[in-house]
């Protein structure tokens, strides 16, 4: 189940932590349409929805997911503690260091680290 709230005037839908698992972009299509169709600016899935691909680069899923949001014009995050597959990967630390700098994709810990990041 997913909710809209809204953090510092910007309105943002919550995935819930329980639910299908992603492993493609496929599998974010109609998330990113009830996001649009409410009115959403991001969406917030947590990080253990996503398959373990998604944080395999080399399968290439985390960047067609995120290509997906960015062609259709909604913005994610990644919520959780994703430090084990960061360990593993330097190519992931370097792509999640990149989108965080960024206003499309951000991973971030917890919910009160998104509510600093959309303060502005």
């Amino acid at each position: 189940m997913s909710t809209l709230q809204t953090i510092h005037d910007v309105p943002v839908m919550m995935c819930a932590a329980e639910g299908e698992v992603i492993g493609s972009e496929g599998d974010v299509l109609d998330l990113i349409g009830n996001a649009s169709y409410q009115g959403a600016q991001w969406v917030v899935i947590p990080a253990e929805r996503f398959d373990k691909a998604f944080f395999q680069l080399r399968t290439r899923v985390a960047g067609d997911i995120v290509q997906k949001f960015a062609n259709y014009r909604m913005a994610l995050a990644v919520l959780g503690d994703i430090s084990r597959h960061m360990e593993a990967s330097s190519a992931l630390r370097d792509f999640v260091r990149e989108c965080n700098r960024g206003r499309q994709t951000w991973f971030l810990t917890d919910v009160e680290e998104l509510r600093e990041r959309l303060k502005g």
